[in-house]
């Protein structure tokens, strides 16, 4: 079940459910879909980018929030990807107290900062963004074999590894973005050393990583994709991961579940996700969310 518009601040138009020529409207899929049925206990959503727009509108720190805890959405991971983001994620947690905060160099832009020379300057002042207290996690960064090839992989690696040394030093989280690089983020992870958590963000493995994950104490982050009719490797893996390792996410604006695919993502869209990990997992959804709220407390720490 569902309501039948987007929540109050995401509504630009009519949306496509109430404009019999939406699908003739080229704006119709930048439209918000609509907000989903609360859940029966609060969770977190731990990955978004609510610098990042998508759709026809702009929304507000406070509006996203608001529209995510209508729904049962208590509180959010905002994540920064470069400087100018992670500059944005401090202020927006300070601005609003429902949301936590990572900070990294993404490790598609790994090689863009440092083919200018800069690349230590920006560890250097992630590093100094990540002392602030609401500053939880190092990420998103890792590797993506997907956008970047040749010389610009040594650069991820090096960005990779100095993200990590960050994130031990100062006690933090790691949050990975891991495309297409499954065994070698693994390797990379276990030469460096992990630190005491880490993050599969918007997780993209099978049943392989996620045992790696289980037998290393490693979290899974399950985002919109695994509701997607091509995920069946994702699903597989959600059946055998450890309940205590599984947390849930949009990577809003991106990523949006099933069956909104395409359409722009929120965090008041977790829902959708949550409730499909539930029918993998054959969870009673009361149950499930109290797991995902505890884990993710576990991962990230208090929100107070």
């Amino acid at each position: 079940m569902c309501n039948s518009l987007a929540p109050a601040p995401y509504r630009a138009s009519p949306g496509a459910e109430e404009n019999p020529g939406a699908e003739e409207n080229p704006d119709a899929r930048r439209e918000y879909p609509p907000a989903p049925e609360r859940l029966p206990v609060p969770v977190m959503d731990n990955h978004t980018h609510l610098d990042f727009r998508h759709g026809l509108i702009e929304v507000s720190v406070r509006d996203a929030m608001d529209s995510a805890e209508a729904v049962g959405v208590q509180g959010a991971v905002q994540v920064g990807c470069d400087l100018e983001s992670s500059r944005f994620t401090v202020q927006a947690v300070e601005a609003d107290p429902r949301l936590l905060g990572a900070v990294a160099i993404h490790p598609n832009d790994a090689p863009l900062y440092a083919g200018r020379g800069e690349l230590e300057a920006a560890l250097a002042e992630i590093e100094e963004l990540a002392s602030h207290p609401r500053i939880r996690a190092i990420g998103e960064t890792g590797l993506d074999f997907f956008r970047t090839h040749g010389e610009g992989l040594a650069h991820q690696r090096h960005s990779f590894r100095r993200h990590i040394d960050i994130a031990k030093r100062l006690g933090l989280t790691l949050q990975i973005h891991d495309r297409d690089a499954h065994d070698d983020v693994v390797q990379v992870l276990r030469e460096e050393g992990a630190p005491e958590r880490v993050v599969f963000h918007c997780f993209s493995g099978d049943e392989e990583l996620a045992r790696i994950c289980n037998d290393n104490g490693w979290y899974m982050s399950f985002a919109g994709t695994m509701t997607f009719k091509n995920a069946g490797n994702l699903r597989a893996a959600l059946a055998i991961a450890e309940p205590r390792r599984i947390l849930v996410e949009t990577d809003s604006p991106f990523l949006t579940p099933h069956p909104h695919r395409g359409r722009p993502n929120a965090s008041y869209m977790v829902p959708y996700t949550v409730r499909s990990m539930a029918e993998v997992t054959e969870s009673d959804l009361a149950e499930l969310c109290s797991r995902l709220a505890e884990n993710t407390l576990e991962a990230y720490g208090s929100w107070d």
